[in-house]
């Protein structure tokens, strides 16, 4: 099975995972919550899959955690895409929660999805440490030291005196990209009890690498194939690490990084060829 077949199954038994938490019929807020989490490439579900793998985490328990990421991650979207923020139209190539309802659906929407989260992880089959390790966890990463206090410093660039430095991009992503990666990588160690060291080592560097490929893609993408609008950093006036490297050395720090990511997984060998597989696509994927 190749990379991209194992990614488009494992996407398949999260979505599937996931539909078990939402009535059917659905309320209209249900509908929303369903539209925004559905779907999308799923990296960061595969990479919580293949980390408790690695830790002996049980594959249904394991898709759930999962689950729970991708309610984070969604509600993330919903919030970014609305016009207080990003003022997004499109988001994988159809219109964005607040367009297909309203504002106030999509706010809920984002809301209740990170509420689902939560409650998912309470139910996992594990001993309930590690369970309250995984929750203050996630509230970390999503929250005002992790995610969003990386988005309120985003927002807060567009209106900066002058753009920002690479340090403090790289700072800013590390919270607003790289955290919800770094939870989905330790996730597998975490619920085990076991040292978090090496992935999230890992998760690091390839947080900071796909967050470069994405300012990449920004600059030289296809609409069409990643599915939003393009050039958004660039037409506000922020620095990315495109506009202060150049493509080539963003490109070049990219790889870097992502040597770095598969170094960190040495103490597994060949267990974590799913986690190598997953930095090498970072940076090779098209959308």
């Amino acid at each position: 099975m190749t990379f991209q077949d194992r990614l488009k199954s494992v996407a398949a038994e999260v979505d599937a995972t996931l539909e078990t938490y939402f009535n059917a019929p659905a309320e209209p807020l249900e509908d929303a919550m369903r539209y925004a989490v559905m779907g999308g490439k799923k990296l960061r579900a595969f990479l919580v899959v293949e980390s408790c793998a690695l830790h002996g985490i049980k594959h249904q328990e394991a898709l759930k955690a999962a689950a729970a990421i991708e309610c984070i991650h969604a509600y993330s979207l919903v919030h970014d895409d609305l016009p207080s923020m990003d003022d997004d139209d499109l988001r994988r190539g159809k219109p964005t929660v607040h367009k297909a309802w309203d504002e106030a659906t999509a706010v809920l929407a984002g809301d209740a999805l990170q509420s689902l989260a939560f409650l998912i992880l309470g139910t996992l089959d594990v001993p309930s440490d590690r369970i309250v390790q995984a929750v203050i966890g996630l509230a970390t990463d999503a929250g005002k030291d992790g995610m969003v206090l990386g988005q309120a410093r985003d927002i807060a660039a567009e209106s900066a005196d002058a753009p920002l430095s690479l340090e403090a991009i790289t700072a800013l992503q590390a919270q607003k990209t790289g955290a919800l990666i770094r939870w989905s990588a330790t996730a597998g160690p975490t619920l085990a009890g076991d040292d978090v060291a090496p992935l999230a080592a890992y998760a690091t560097a390839l947080g900071l690498a796909f967050q470069i490929a994405d300012d990449i893609l920004d600059e030289t993408g296809d609409e069409a194939k990643i599915g939003k609008r393009l050039h958004k950093d660039a037409d506000a006036g922020k620095a990315t690490f495109v506009s202060l490297l150049g493509i080539k050395g963003a490109q070049d720090m990219a790889c870097a990084l992502v040597a770095q990511a598969n170094d960190a997984l040495c103490i597994y060998d060949a267990q974590a060829d799913g986690l190598r597989d997953a930095a090498n696509f970072v940076i090779s994927r098209e959308h």
